[in-house]
């Protein structure tokens, strides 16, 4: 039930009570309390009461000044600073040490205030958005992405926890010693790109770049079912897939043959591709994979779309397929250069607000194919926009030397060769990987497995 106020109007959700509960917690017990407060992300803003407030930011400030904490250091302090009037004097500190039943209470009190601090904050959150719906200088689809993302921050404050750097430090120590580097990061299934990138990291924006019928779509795909099944008993993932050139349909199926290492342009299939589609079907159809297949999707819809999949499914991963396919509406007339560079940016942007690796396919240019070239892609071949470059903490380009080079064997070594070049790696090495790719199964696979001259892996 809302409070009034005398004029008749709603009070904003608060509990006094609550709030001198905490207060008189810390100064009873402040150390403990003090710390659970900053443990607990508790600011001065999560006291509705003006006096409160400045109670508060008192004890703060002596605590990180490392000063003795209780009724008679603060009253002290306040005086001193002249701000005890506006605290509520000595008589109404001593009231909130007899208010208090017990400190050992005090995080339950805490937990009501940032309850109530929320709810305002949601309230003042709703207020702009409408005054913002009457501005008539912002497109309606602009003003509900930014509305989501900033309810989406709310949330994500909500459940987020800070932890100590001493505590984060030798935590991330244990990984390393442990071998477990790969903990904090989404595998890519394949060991020598898993070793060369140690996984794909939360907020990085990995673009993964070729020429049209190189395999991307198959590589990016083969990516996203190893972190869905989680490949050699591993961790599980759930991927968020944007499809904008295929429908949800033709993946599926791209990825059953490709699972079963069935060819997909058989005319015929025996009681063993049946078997083994079958098994595919099972495996793919418990992993988490949710995909969109939306076509033309501009870039803040599908960010409004990626923080749904996030907050309704907990995706780890997201693959976008591809960049090129995408628009911005409010670039669209400065050029298909702005446009891109803007997409990118708001790529880059969208991987950091949901603290998750977001893979991204895109075009590369002509140059790769003209004469005197040696067909092997470079970082400036990347289409439309130098941004996509700039913005990217990963830039992986795939090429099959056999694409252009017809005079290889079908099924021979030097025909399934595609290498990987990680030609931008923020935080690590660049280098080529070479892997296997099978191109009637569209499927990838560690360089140094062995293959029948069917082109089925063993």
């Amino acid at each position: 039930m809302s409070l009034i106020d005398q004029s008749g109007r709603r009070l904003p959700p608060c509990s006094e009570e609550a709030e001198r509960g905490v207060l008189g917690s810390a100064l009873i017990e402040s150390t403990r309390v003090i710390e659970l407060c900053s443990m607990k992300s508790v600011s001065a803003d999560s006291f509705y009461i003006p006096a409160h407030r400045l109670l508060y930011e008192q004890l703060m400030e002596m605590y990180q000044s490392a000063k003795a904490i209780d009724l008679l250091t603060v009253g002290e302090h306040l005086k001193n600073s002249g701000k005890l009037d506006q605290a509520g004097n000595y008589a109404f500190l001593e009231g909130l040490i007899d208010s208090t039943p017990t400190s050992a209470h005090a995080e339950f009190y805490i937990d009501i205030i940032q309850q109530k601090h929320l709810l305002r904050r949601i309230i003042t959150q709703a207020a702009e958005t409408i005054d913002s719906c009457y501005s008539p200088d912002e497109e309606a689809e602009e003003l509900l992405s930014r509305t989501e993302e900033a309810f989406f921050e709310l949330g994500d404050k909500k459940t987020s926890s800070t932890e100590g750097w001493k505590d984060m430090v030798y935590k991330t120590t244990g990984k390393i010693i442990d071998g477990n580097i790969l903990d904090s990061g989404v595998p890519t299934g394949f060991a020598d790109l898993d070793k060369q990138l140690r996984g794909l990291h939360k907020s990085d924006m990995i673009v993964l770049a070729a020429r049209p019928s190189m395999g991307k779509t198959s590589l990016a795909m083969n990516i996203a079912e190893h972190a869905a099944l989680g490949r050699s008993g591993g961790k599980k993932h759930s991927v968020g897939v944007f499809s904008l050139e295929m429908a949800q349909e033709q993946l599926v199926r791209r990825m059953l043959f490709s699972r079963a290492k069935v060819g997909a342009w058989k005319t015929m299939f025996s009681a063993d591709d049946r078997a083994r589609i079958g098994s595919a079907s099972d495996q793919l159809g418990a992993a988490s994979i949710i995909v969109d297949d939306s076509s033309g999707l501009d870039v803040m819809d599908l960010r409004a779309r990626a923080r749904r999949m996030k907050r309704i499914y907990g995706v780890d991963l997201i693959v976008i397929d591809y960049l090129q396919l995408l628009a911005d509406k409010r670039r669209a007339r400065d050029g298909r250069q702005q446009e891109t560079a803007s997409i990118s940016n708001s790529i880059k942007a969208m991987a950091k607000e949901l603290n998750i690796p977001v893979l991204i396919l895109s075009q590369l240019s002509r140059a790769t194919e003209q004469s005197g070239r040696d067909n092997k892609p470079r970082l400036s071949d990347l289409r439309d926009s130098g941004a996509i470059e700039q913005d990217a903490d990963v830039v992986l380009l795939l090429q099959r030397p056999s694409y252009y080079n017809k005079e290889f064997e079908p099924g021979s070594v030097e025909d399934t060769l595609a290498v990987v070049d990680i030609a931008k790696h923020r935080n690590g090495p660049v280098g080529e990987v070479k892997l296997n790719f099978f191109k009637d199964i569209t499927r990838f696979e560690d360089r140094d497995s062995r293959h029948e001259a069917d082109g089925m892996v063993e």
